[in-house]
């Protein structure tokens, strides 16, 4: 009867380690499928915005075809943005987008009768909607990752994390944030 008490112990020790690594294990998952959604989230308006690029390019190329420049770098911008891979990579395309996009404005400001093109303001509105979203796709992601890396660095669960898989996620960041602080405008 006396080693009833100690083995009792012990396996409600073995227990409450049983539940907690089982609730760590599902929370860190959660977290890391929340991680890749919210990328995922952010991919899909890349997309769409890259979508967006080459409509808005030609309809500024009709009214000033001489800025083959500006076109061209929209382009490489596009593509680079395409490509991308993961959040580094996508923040590097995120600024080299956000210079081109202020370029080919700053070219549509030279031309009044482009700003009053009806299609040149859907395109530069559904441009406006994206960039928005984007930005709220942003702050979504890197709060996932934020929680998600405080999750595996926190004592005890980072002496068992990375032995699961888990790692810590990069942040969504943009080398010049005030180029991406507010959309792309055109002033009249």
């Amino acid at each position: 009867m006396e080693w009833l008490i100690p083995v009792l112990i012990v396996v409600a020790l073995v227990l409450i380690i049983g539940i907690y690594l089982w609730s760590t294990y599902n929370g860190l998952v959660t977290l890391n499928v929340r991680v890749d959604e919210a990328w995922s989230d952010i991919t899909v308006q890349l997309k769409r915005r890259a979508d967006l690029i080459p409509n808005l390019i030609q309809a500024v190329k009709g009214y000033a075809a001489h800025e083959k420049g500006v076109f061209e770098s929209v382009t490489r911008a596009r593509a680079e943005t395409l490509s991308a891979q993961g959040p580094v990579e996508a923040s590097a395309a995120e600024n080299h987008m956000q210079q081109a996009l202020k370029s080919i404005f700053a070219v549509a400001e030279a031309y009044p009768q482009l700003q009053a093109s009806q299609n040149f303001l859907q395109l530069q509105g559904e441009l406006v909607d994206t960039e928005d979203k984007i930005q709220a796709s942003r702050r979504f992601y890197n709060g996932g990752v934020r929680e998600l890396n405080t999750k595996i660095k926190v004592f005890p669960n980072n002496m068992f994390a990375k032995g699961l898989g888990f790692t810590s996620r990069d942040f969504f960041e943009v080398a010049d944030v005030a180029a991406i602080a507010e959309p792309p405008r055109v002033q009249f």
